[in-house]
């Protein structure tokens, strides 16, 4: 059975609204920069459509991007992984985004969470295994929620704790912290969990090291990468 395209309803090109929701979530814009940018490209779209859109668009792009590593990955060995929570505050109440990276330091999965005790942590690290298997070795901070989760998930022998040997997921921090300035916080707790995840997958999928290939290589891997993002959807 062939499957119905997403953009079917919508009277705006599938490309258009796939270069409105990768400048929103890629870039620290707001969504009356992005109307300005495409205005500037000859195409009207207001800040609410682009809001639309990438309510609309931005999930089922990520899922489809994730859902493609995800199964190249589970069949795979797993190396290691670092665990990181930052702060975030919700209407002046503190929150807690759970991040997990690869040794690559692209980002696994992002879960929001009122505390961070061994509940937070068990399902925040029972999801990722879930997903995509178990590492070798787990990296962790000092925080003893992990070492509770760990122990309960028959993984505690795995876990890692050792200073500076951390920030590879402490440094993946910063896009999104770039990002949350741009937006001037968020205001739903629904709201973090849903962008944190479709900017995690975004970013994944532009991931380019600049400095590691040649500039031929890292240009093949951008033009591929972008050829990929303007296929989404028909999949």
């Amino acid at each position: 059975m062939t499957q119905r395209s997403p953009f079917r309803y919508f009277k705006t090109s599938p490309e258009i609204i796939r270069l409105a929701v990768m400048l929103y979530v890629r870039f620290p814009l707001s969504l009356r920069n992005v109307e300005d940018l495409l205005h500037e490209r000859g195409i009207e779209a207001t800040h609410e459509a682009v809001r639309f859109w990438w309510h609309r668009f931005g999930p089922l792009f990520a899922a489809e991007i994730r859902r493609k590593r995800a199964s190249a990955m589970r069949f795979g060995p797993q190396w290691r992984w670092h665990f990181d929570e930052v702060f975030v505050k919700i209407n002046c109440i503190q929150h807690y985004l759970w991040r997990a990276v690869d040794h690559e330091g692209e980002v696994l999965e992002s879960v929001v969470t009122k505390t961070r005790d061994c509940k937070a942590a068990l399902k925040f690290l029972g999801k990722l295994m879930r997903r995509y298997g178990r590492p070798e070795q787990i990296v962790t901070d000092r925080l003893r929620s992990y070492g509770a989760a760990l122990r309960e998930l028959g993984a505690g022998a795995r876990q890692y704790s050792a200073r500076h040997a951390n920030n590879r997921v402490e440094n993946s921090h910063l896009p999104f912290r770039r990002r949350e300035r741009a937006m001037i916080r968020f205001r739903r707790m629904k709201t973090l969990q849903i962008f944190a995840a479709v900017h995690a997958s975004v970013s994944n999928h532009f991931n380019q090291d600049r400095s590691l290939p040649r500039r031929q290589h890292f240009k093949d891997n951008r033009t591929a990468a972008l050829v990929e993002w303007r296929q989404l959807g028909f999949a």
